[in-house]
């Protein structure tokens, strides 16, 4: 019985009163025999002693991997029966809890997966246990919003939840501890939510970093009376990049089909939406050209195609190597000059840029930006990806929250046995 007292020690079978009694090799899986047994307590209902009766018909456990295989303990438990009032009594052990078959070191293993970016069938599936079991072990972590405390720096921006549906999601510029995930991103939902703090916790908030979506401009200014809007720089910058693109796909057009001039604009594109002080200078064989040419080059023979692609250029440039240098005097000037002059896509922007030009001047002076909250929605991304999508929002705000505020605290619960 040596080999058996060897494989209760590897499985970590501290319970001992449980007795292996057999090891069958089933090829897809090990199955291990065993008995519960112990000697008779008194009875719960009358105090007498009771007996020894007989065993219940084997209960099927899953257990964690061993060996690389997966492990099924087929346990069998003793009954007892009271002489006086007949009460019958199953005996327990602290593989098991009592009415359960989930063993509590695989109730750990499962928490501990849920915290990795891991799909919950993918979970149940290395585990032998049903998705159903998975998700009653996620619907036991609980998260409590705290609604006597708000950051003084806060992060908005949205996520895709299904496709055609974005959801809200606000987090601590500092801690970077998500505060809001809700399912949808109407003002109505996003009031209802920060409507149950106090009016006093409220106005801690200083600063509220988003993207340029206007609906929360006056919607933050109402639930924080106190807060400065921020916006993103990467979204302020990227509405002069797209109408620097659509600029030159208007020029593009202009020619030909099969001329060198249209192919080359169609192939160097990115020449122009880059910062020009990023330029390389190598040579490479450039297939639309048949020469050796640098990134210079080629920018410079892209531009001599088109004035007005070349006016429009220099301003681009000049508009990203202020807001680079932070410089919102000399940014808000160049648009101000240059307004009547640029083509109606620029216009359009430059008028957004007016209209929020306070917000501009926050993110060129503050530190503050939504590069943090980007990276999240990434981790959001990854999730629902491994998932394949989720059906039900709680169970999806869940594994945000888990695999969010929980990563710090996450410790090595059970160790794979294999």
């Amino acid at each position: 019985m040596e080999h058996f007292n060897t494989i209760t020690k590897l499985l970590g079978l501290k319970d001992q009163n449980i007795t292996i009694q057999d090891l069958i090799d089933c090829e897809t899986h090990k199955e291990i025999i065993a008995s519960l047994d112990y000697d008779a307590p008194n009875c719960p209902a009358c105090g007498e002693k009771m007996g020894r009766y007989d065993f219940q018909k084997s209960s099927k456990i899953p257990y964690l991997d061993c060996v690389g295989y997966k492990c099924r303990i087929l346990l069998k438990k003793r009954r007892f029966r009271c002489s006086n009032c007949r009460k019958m009594q199953i005996s327990g052990t602290p593989l098991v809890k009592k009415n359960h078959q989930i063993p509590t070191i695989l109730n750990q293993k499962i928490a501990q997966k849920l915290i990795e970016k891991t799909s919950m069938t993918k979970i149940a599936e290395e585990l032998s246990v049903s998705t159903s079991t998975v998700i009653r072990k996620l619907n036991d972590f609980q998260f409590k919003t705290k609604l006597n405390y708000l950051p003084t720096v806060m992060i908005w921006d949205e996520y895709s939840f299904k496709k055609g549906k974005m959801s809200f999601i606000a987090q601590d510029f500092e801690t970077n501890e998500v505060l809001a995930i809700l399912d949808g991103r109407t003002q109505a939902v996003i009031r209802n939510h920060f409507l149950r703090y106090h009016r006093k916790v409220r106005e801690c908030v200083q600063f509220i970093t988003m993207d340029m979506y206007s609906p929360y401009y006056q919607l933050a200014k109402k639930l924080f009376p106190h807060a400065q809007i921020v916006l993103d720089r990467f979204h302020i910058v990227q509405h002069l990049s797209r109408a620097m693109n659509r600029v030159r796909i208007q020029i593009m057009n202009q020619f030909d089909l099969k001329s060198i001039e249209y192919r080359a604009l169609k192939r160097y594109w990115k020449l122009i939406q880059q910062d020009s002080r990023k330029l390389k200078d190598e040579l490479f064989y450039q297939p639309t050209f048949r020469e050796h040419l640098t990134n210079r080059e080629i920018r410079d023979r892209l531009l001599n195609y088109s004035e007005d692609l070349k006016q429009h250029y220099d301003l681009y440039q000049l508009l990203l190597f202020h807001f680079q240098e932070k410089n919102a005097d000399h940014f808000f000037a160049l648009i101000k000059d240059n307004f009547k002059q640029v083509d109606p896509i620029f216009q359009t922007v430059f008028k957004t840029f007016q209209k929020d030009k306070k917000k501009v001047i926050n993110a060129l002076t503050l530190p503050y930006s939504n590069a943090k909250l980007e990276a999240t929605n990434n981790l959001i991304k990854v999730i629902k990806r491994n998932a394949y999508g989720f059906r039900n929002f709680e169970n999806f705000k869940k594994r945000i929250l888990i695999a969010l505020n929980i990563k710090k605290e996450k410790t090595n619960l059970v160790l794979s046995r294999c």
